[in-house]
């Protein structure tokens, strides 16, 4: 199973939250443009407009101004109906896993397309993804079975069940410690290999950053920073140092 990954554009998009008489403007007139098939890390402090902007490139929230086109078409623009078929074409990585403690690590891969038809065999895509992450034994397994590196790898696998095209991960080594966080992006940056799909993902940690093609770091809902992290492939060492200018 592979997929090609979409181009990301987002133009004057702004986003505001009601909070008393002055609402709080989380993305302020900020433009963006992902490559198709790159890695971008979204940086910056808390409240620095990070997971908003995950939400309003996965349609999770709308966008107050502005246009998010993916892969050629203006999500903005859709219906609801569309937008909920829009959703289910991209995956979602979160930092607290929402697994449901009552299914199986199989069943929890399944989730996502198990209302819909599909193009698929559920069960026989899902066994592939849990090897793909390194839990082919652990199917059967309760969420509360395995410990939460296991549990975020099975969130990987269920984000990847419908093939997207794009991958919106928040914070997702936020809950783990360091040696598993690192395993997570190993995990993370070898599927993106595989299958060729578009990642963005928020983080506030530097190794993470460093390891992803582009880094965007954005303060008080706007571009304070970017930076092309691929000329530095062959040089580790350079990109964290890199990465470590942006202040993260």
């Amino acid at each position: 199973m592979s997929n090609d990954g979409v181009r990301v554009t987002l133009t004057g998009v702004t986003k505001r939250f009601p909070t008393g008489q002055t609402p709080l403007t989380a993305v302020d007139d900020l433009s963006l443009d992902v490559s198709a098939g790159s890695v971008v890390a979204l940086t910056g402090p808390s409240g620095s407009g990070k997971s908003t902007l995950l939400h309003l490139i996965g349609a999770i929230e709308p966008v107050d101004a502005g246009t998010v086109e993916v892969g050629g078409e203006q999500i903005t623009r859709l219906s609801r109906r569309a937008l909920a078929g829009y959703r289910r074409t991209v995956g979602f990585v979160f930092q607290r896993y929402h697994l449901l403690p009552a299914l199986t690590a199989l069943d929890n891969v399944m989730a996502p397309v198990l209302p819909y038809r599909v193009g698929f065999d559920r069960t026989a895509r899902a066994r592939e993804l849990l090897d793909a992450v390194g839990l082919a034994d652990r199917e059967r397994a309760l969420p509360a079975q395995l410990s939460g590196g296991q549990q975020q790898r099975v969130a990987v696998a269920r984000a990847l069940i419908g093939g997207p095209a794009l991958v919106l991960a928040d914070e997702p080594t936020g809950n783990l410690d360091s040696t598993t966080g690192t395993e997570i992006i190993d995990l993370l940056l070898r599927l993106h290999d595989e299958r060729g799909m578009t990642v963005v993902l928020a983080t506030h940690e530097q190794h993470v950053a460093a390891r992803c093609d582009r880094l965007v770091r954005l303060r008080d809902g706007r571009i304070a920073e970017e930076l092309d992290l691929t000329g530095d492939a062959d040089d580790p060492a350079e990109t964290l140092h890199r990465a470590t200018q942006l202040r993260l």
